[in-house]
């Protein structure tokens, strides 16, 4: 299978809900996605999905936060199917999982989607209001070569995951936000 397909059918479901009205600006200040509260000091370009939600300042190329709700164990880390039989090595959710394998379970979809060269670093406690998690930052290149450099946040909350990514290339984009994105990721909060 081309290790860039499931990158390219990424960017197509977020193209495709872009035309389709599915986006809309989000000024920065305090709002809620999914079941997080934010902080967050920039606009983005927000477009929800059901439990998932992308947001871009400049376009998913050159920053994407991407945020993934109430995964399922089982369920792939970015939701896209449940474990098959056929299938049991894929980054498949369980709510046992330690920190390092939780950071492998968001490295590896990111592999599956045709990042490569991935390195990650720091990994972290981490604390979602009074919910504890973790944080690692990361570094990978994109199929087409570009090099990126990201943070993440995961956490286990009655027995479901919830996860925080964000990248941007490492040129620019991601020195400019990156002080802005961690304000925002640290104050991350669940609603009640």
């Amino acid at each position: 299978m081309n290790r860039a397909r499931p990158l390219l059918v990424s960017l197509l479901v977020l193209l495709l809900a872009a035309c389709s009205g599915g986006q809309r600006l989000q000024r920065a200040g305090d709002t809620t996605a999914l079941d997080l509260q934010l902080t967050s000091a920039l606009d983005w370009t927000r477009i929800r999905q059901p439990r998932s939600e992308l947001w871009t300042i400049d376009g998913p190329d050159l920053n994407l936060l991407r945020i993934y709700s109430r995964i399922r164990p089982g369920e792939h880390v970015f939701q896209r199917a449940r474990r098959r039989a056929s299938q049991p090595d894929g980054p498949w959710f369980r709510p046992d999982m330690r920190a390092d394998e939780l950071r492998d379970l968001v490295l590896d979809g990111l592999r599956e989607e045709g990042a490569a060269q991935i390195d990650s670093d720091r990994l972290r406690p981490h604390r979602f209001g009074d919910v504890p998690g973790l944080r690692f930052d990361f570094a990978m290149s994109s199929p087409a070569g570009l090099r990126y450099r990201g943070t993440a946040a995961a956490a286990v909350r009655a027995g479901q995951l919830t996860v925080v990514l964000w990248y941007a290339p490492a040129e620019y984009y991601y020195g400019r936000d990156i002080d802005a994105v961690n304000r925002m990721l640290d104050g991350l909060r669940f609603t009640p």
